[in-house]
C-alpha cells in the first residue's frame, strides 16, 4: 500500500480539537497482490482470494475484505493523525459500513471529522469521530464512528494547537 507523510509534526492533545474539523488523511492505492495476500491470511472468502471465483461472483472480480479497508483507513488515520497525537487508545466502534466494493488499482482517500470531544476528569477525554475512505470516483466505500481516547496537555504545556 502506497500512503503519503504525516502531515505535520506539531503534537494534537484534547483540547486542541474542535468539533466539525475535517482531517484529510490522504489516500492509499490498494493493490491485487495486497487484496490476495490479506485475504488469504485473514478473510479467505473466494471473492478475496480466488481470481476466478471472483469473477464469477456479482462482483465481477476480486475485491478486498471489509476489513482490509478498515485496516487502510487505520493507516492512513496513523500516518496523518495519530502519529502526532496524544491518542490513549480506541474505545469503541458505534458504526461500520462497508458502502461498496474495493477493488484492485483503486486509489482510497481517507478524512476524519471530530464530532464532540468530552473531557474527563483523570486527565483524558473522549473524541468521537466519523471517518470515511473514497475511492477516485468519489464513491464513499467505507464510512466508521467511534470513540478515541485522548490525554490533555499537560500543565503548562504550550506545544499544540486549536484545529
Amino acid at each position: 500500500m502506497d500512503v503519503g507523510p504525516a502531515v505535520s509534526a506539531v503534537r494534537l492533545y484534547a483540547e486542541d480539537l474542535r468539533p466539525g474539523v475535517v482531517f484529510d488523511l490522504g489516500s492509499a492505492k490498494v493493490s491485487k497482490e495486497e487484496i490476495l495476500d490479506f485475504g488469504r491470511r485473514f478473510d479467505p472468502l473466494p471473492l478475496h482470494t480466488d481470481e476466478a471465483a471472483a469473477a464469477a461472483s456479482r462482483f465481477g472480480g476480486i475485491i478486498a475484505s471489509g476489513f482490509h479497508t478498515l485496516a487502510v483507513l487505520q493507516r492512513l488515520l496513523v500516518d496523518a493523525v495519530f502519529s502526532r497525537a496524544a491518542v490513549i487508545a480506541g474505545r469503541e466502534i458505534t458504526s461500520l459500513r462497508m458502502r461498496a466494493p474495493v477493488r484492485p488499482g483503486d486509489v482510497l482517500h481517507g478524512s476524519m471529522e471530530i464530532v464532540e470531544v468530552r473531557p474527563r476528569h483523570d486527565g483524558t477525554a473522549v473524541v468521537r469521530s466519523r471517518g470515511a475512505l473514497t475511492n477516485d470516483s468519489g464513491t464513499v466505500v467505507l464510512e466508521l464512528q467511534g470513540e478515541t481516547l485522548w490525554e490533555h496537555r499537560p500543565p503548562g504545556g504550550r506545544e499544540g494547537r486549536t484545529v
